[in-house]
């Protein structure tokens, strides 16, 4: 029992002061690396607003542009952000890991932490920023945009743990992932409501999990949206077999026990 609790303070103070560490790497001193990191979902946001504008009179949702676009992107960035974010762990800490009290885990666990602190902060100034529909916010059903973000940033935390050891063994699945997985938002949900496409469109997407995902975190800004399929458990199952499969192969990386070495 001693020893397990010994371990637990050794590994938080060692994830804490990667997250410090992380923090200072990505963001700096200087107040420019936090406005990159709103200005880059609030770009896409206003990009997708303004074409859509002028393709549509109304969204598919309420009656501004920019709050149905941001509904969509923000989960979906809890994903795709933390997934690149935690691939890349190994390749920007190879050097701590000669230090036997710096685990890989301690620095996943640390990617994780600053990044999804790094989204909801992200997603509130986002949302606070691009909607005219005060009173959507003010009826925000936070509990459940908590739950669907939190999946989010787990299905993305698993992904990446897988990756970081397929990333190592195949260079070109890394390639080939990079490229699938940033236009992925497409097919996602983000432009438009699964509800209303037609069959045969409309089952393939729902094979998607990040759809039913971006319709939880939906329903939580529109309480008249009935999110007609969402399938909740169909997403937490998603997320168990990602975190085992992500660390299935992150404890069992050979690429992993050479950097131990």
């Amino acid at each position: 029992m001693g020893f397990r609790m010994y371990f637990l303070r050794q590994h938080f103070r060692v994830t804490s002061a990667l997250v410090i560490r992380e923090m200072e790497a990505r963001f700096g001193s200087k107040p420019g690396g936090y406005i990159w990191a709103i200005a880059d979902p609030l770009a896409h946001v206003m990009t997708m607003t303004a074409l859509f504008s002028i393709l549509a009179r109304v969204p598919a949702l309420g009656t501004d542009f920019a709050l149905f676009f941001a509904s969509g992107y923000l989960p979906f960035a809890f994903y795709q952000a933390m997934t690149s974010y935690v691939a890349a762990t190994v390749k920007a800490n190879k050097q701590l890991f000669s230090y036997p009290i710096v685990s890989p885990i301690d620095a996943v666990t640390a990617r994780y932490i600053l990044q999804l602190m790094t989204s909801i902060a992200v997603t509130i100034v986002v949302l606070a920023i691009c909607t005219t529909e005060i009173r959507h916010i003010g009826d925000l059903d936070l509990w459940t945009a908590i739950q669907a973000s939190t999946l989010a940033s787990l299905m993305g935390l698993g992904l990446g743990m897988a990756n970081i050891a397929l990333f190592g063994a195949f260079p070109l699945y890394e390639q080939i992932f990079n490229m699938v997985n940033r236009p992925l938002f497409m097919v996602s949900g983000v432009i438009l409501v699964p509800d209303s496409m037609p069959h045969p469109i409309y089952d393939y997407m729902m094979w998607n999990p990040l759809v039913h995902v971006i319709m939880w975190f939906r329903s939580a800004i529109y309480p008249e949206y009935g999110a007609i399929g969402l399938d909740k458990m169909f997403v937490v199952k998603t997320v168990i077999i990602l975190i085992f499969f992500g660390l299935s192969l992150f404890t069992g990386s050979r690429m992993l026990r050479e950097e131990r070495l």
